[in-house]
């Protein structure tokens, strides 16, 4: 799901038990999220981005250009469910809809959106890529909301 970890990590001569250090998670654990057989999670994916000093977007292949400059990326799940909210709204779409999306419930939704639960990984990508929504708008509010916004 995220080819650029691979990248990133080998084109800073780092091992997979280099980053998996960094993560706090076993090597066994990194290499299944580097090889995508392991969605890798908000906060891991947050500190790689972090320590690489790259863009949500750029990370996640959402883009192929870096935009982040020395930003740090914050995970707060109520505003993160804020902006799912917005986006919802924006798009016209009701819970349901936006539940039948990720498959999974409209009280899923309703707990994103109040900011009881913290969206996965997965969702918040399927939301950016289905919408064309920035991931770093979504996670950490930074940016422009739509990918091709100029």
């Amino acid at each position: 799901m995220f080819p650029k970890i691979r990248e990133l990590r080998k084109s800073n001569n780092l091992t997979q038990k280099d980053m998996a250090s960094k993560l706090e998670v076993t090597q066994q654990t990194y290499q299944m999220f580097e090889s995508s057989t392991k969605i890798i999670p908000l906060k891991h994916l947050i500190k790689l981005c972090n320590y690489y000093k790259v863009s949500l977007n750029y990370i996640s292949g959402l883009t192929n250009t870096n935009s982040q400059t020395n930003l740090h990326i914050n995970l707060d799940q109520i505003e993160i469910g804020k902006r799912i909210k917005l986006i919802r709204l924006k798009c016209n779409l009701l819970q349901i809809d936006l539940a039948r999306l990720l498959n999974t419930s409209q009280s899923q939704i309703s707990s994103y959106e109040h900011g009881t639960r913290l969206i996965s990984t997965a969702f918040a990508y399927q939301i950016c890529k289905t919408y064309n929504i920035s991931l770093d708008w979504l996670i950490n509010g930074t940016g422009k909301v739509f990918l091709n916004d100029n």
